[in-house]
C-alpha cells in the first residue's frame, strides 16, 4: 500500500510539473517576443524623435561648428542624451556628452569614414544636408510610456494560478487511478466481486469501466467454472450410490447361479436386465457431464419425422399435429435423446392394460413448437412435479426396481435449455402425466 501511494503521488508531481512547465515554457517564449517588439518600438521612437529634433534645433552647415556645438551643448542637458555630429566624409565637427565617433584621421592621411560607433545602441540620423546626427539617448528618459515589470507580474502571477488549479486537477486523476489500483489488487487477492467507481467521462473513467466489465467477465467466468466443479462433483457422488445397486444386483444374480442352477435361466436374465441398467446410467452420466461444456451441432431438424420415427419404437402414437410445424435449429442427436428419454419415461410407467398407447403430440406456437409426450401412468404428485427434474431424483415411495432413478428427465430438461427451450410437467386430464417440451423455430 506504501509503495502504491508512492508511485500516484509521484505521478502527481508528475503531470503537476508537467503542466507547470508546459505554461513557463509559453510565458517565457511570449516574454521574448514581447521584449523584442517592445525594443523594436523603442528604437522607432528614438530615432522618430532625433529626427525631429535635428531638423528643428540644429544650425545648418554654413553656421559654423561653434554655433552647432552651442546647440549641441544645450541639447545634450536637457534631455541627457548623447549627441556627435559629423560630416559626409564621416569627420567629426561637434559634440555633446559622450563622443561616438573615434578622432578625426590626419588631414594628409587618406580620405575615409569614421569607424562605426564605440558604443552600442547609438541611432544614425542623415541630414539633410549630407551630415550625420549620432545620437544615443538615456534608456530611462526617452523609452515610449509602457509597463517595466508587467509582463514579469503577470507571468509570475499565471504560473502561481495555473499551479493551483493544476495541483487540484493532476491529484484528481491520480485519485482515481489509485482506486483503480486498488480494485485490481483487491481482485488479484481474490475478490471477485471488487469494482471501482466510474467518474467522468475520460480516458480514466473508460479505463475504470473497462475494468469493470472484464472483472465482470472474470467473476462470471470464476463462478460458472465453480458452478460446474459443484456439479460434477453432485453428479459423481450420486453416480458412484446410483452405479452401487445393478452392480450389487449382478454380483448377487452371479453368486446364486453356483447354489441355484435350476434357476439359471431367471439369473441369467436378471443380470443381463442389471447390465442393460448399468450400461445406461453410465452412459447418461456421460452425456450428463459432456452437456456442461458442449457446444451443439445446430442444423435445420425435421421434429415431426424425428417423433414419428422415436415413437414407431415403442409402440407410441403420433396422435396428431396441430398446423404447419416448421424445421427447428438444433443437434439431431441430442433431440433425439430427449424424446427417446421422455418416451421411454412413459412407457416404464404406462400400464399394459390402459387400453391406449402412449401418445406424442406436436403443435406450432408463436415462435416455438410444443411437443408433448402422454401417458397413463400414476402420475406426479404436485410437490414433486419441479423436482423430477433433478438429477437421481426418486419419488417418495418407489423402490430403485420400481423406476424414477438416474438422470433421463435431468438430460431432457438440459438439453431443452441448451437448445433456448424449456420442459415442464403437466397433469393429464383422465389421468396419467404430459411432459411438454418447447423448442424456439428461430
Amino acid at each position: 500500500m506504501a509503495m502504491m501511494n508512492s508511485l500516484t503521488r509521484r505521478l502527481s508531481a508528475t503531470i503537476f510539473l508537467a503542466v507547470l512547465a508546459t505554461v513557463a515554457v509559453f510565458a517565457l517564449a511570449i516574454s521574448l517576443a514581447w521584449w523584442w517588439n517592445f525594443e523594436k518600438r523603442d528604437e522607432a521612437f528614438v530615432r522618430q524623435f532625433a529626427t525631429e529634433l535635428a531638423a528643428e534645433i540644429l544650425p545648418s552647415a554654413e553656421a559654423g561648428p561653434e554655433e552647432l556645438q552651442r546647440a549641441l551643448q544645450r541639447w545634450s542637458r536637457r534631455t541627457r542624451t548623447d549627441l556627435t555630429v559629423t560630416d559626409e566624409r564621416g569627420r567629426l565637427i561637434a559634440f555633446a556628452g559622450r563622443r561616438l565617433v573615434r578622432e578625426n584621421a590626419p588631414p594628409d592621411g587618406p580620405r575615409r569614414m569614421a569607424r562605426r560607433p564605440m558604443m552600442a545602441g547609438v541611432i544614425k540620423v542623415p541630414l539633410s544636408d549630407g551630415r550625420l546626427l549620432l545620437v544615443r539617448p538615456d534608456p530611462e528618459r526617452f523609452r515610449p510610456p509602457g509597463p517595466s515589470y508587467g509582463l514579469p507580474l503577470a507571468v509570475l502571477l499565471a504560473l502561481s494560478t495555473i499551479a493551483l488549479i493544476a495541483w487540484p486537477v493532476s491529484r484528481r486523476i491520480t485519485r482515481r487511478l489509485e482506486q483503480l489500483q486498488q480494485g485490481v489488487e483487491q481482485q488479484a487477492t481474490g475478490d471477485l466481486s471488487a469494482r471501482v467507481a466510474v467518474q467522468g467521462r475520460d480516458e480514466v473513467a473508460a479505463l475504470a469501466g473497462s475494468f469493470n466489465r472484464s472483472a465482470e467477465r472474470i467473476e462470471g467466468l470464476v463462478r460458472r467454472q465453480e458452478d460446474l466443479l459443484a456439479s460434477q462433483k453432485r453428479l459423481l457422488a450420486n453416480a458412484s450410490h446410483e452405479l452401487r445397486s445393478p452392480l450389487a444386483r449382478i454380483r448377487m444374480a452371479i453368486e446364486l447361479l453356483d447354489t441355484q442352477p435350476r434357476d439359471r435361466a431367471s439369473l441369467l436374465g436378471e443380470a443381463r436386465r442389471n447390465i442393460a441398467e448399468l450400461d445406461q446410467l453410465v452412459d447418461e452420466i456421460l452425456l450428463a457431464s459432456r452437456l456442461e461444456t458442449a457446444r451443439p451441432v445446430m442444423a435445420e431438424v425435421d421434429l415431426l419425422g424425428l417423433a414419428a420415427e422415436e415413437a414407431s419404437r415403442v409402440d407410441a402414437e403420433l396422435d396428431g399435429v396441430d398446423g404447419v410445424v416448421p424445421m427447428v435449429t438444433g443437434d439431431l442427436r441430442l433431440l433425439r435423446r430427449l424424446l427417446r428419454n421422455l418416451l421411454e419415461n412413459a412407457a416404464r410407467y404406462h400400464p399394459a392394460d390402459a387400453g391406449e398407447p402412449i401418445r406424442v403430440h406436436l403443435s406450432h406456437r408463436d415462435t416455438h413448437v410444443c411437443l408433448s409426450v402422454q401417458d397413463r401412468g400414476p402420475g406426479v404428485p404436485e410437490q414433486a412435479r419441479e423436482k423430477i427434474f433433478e438429477a437421481f431424483f426418486r419419488l417418495e415411495g418407489h423402490s430403485e426396481q420400481a423406476g424414477g432413478v438416474g438422470l433421463g428427465l435431468a438430460l431432457v430438461r438440459q438439453i431443452a435449455e441448451l437448445h433456448g427451450g424449456s420442459v415442464h410437467y403437466e397433469a393429464r386430464a383422465g389421468g396419467g402425466s404430459c411432459f411438454v417440451v418447447r423448442l424456439p423455430t428461430g
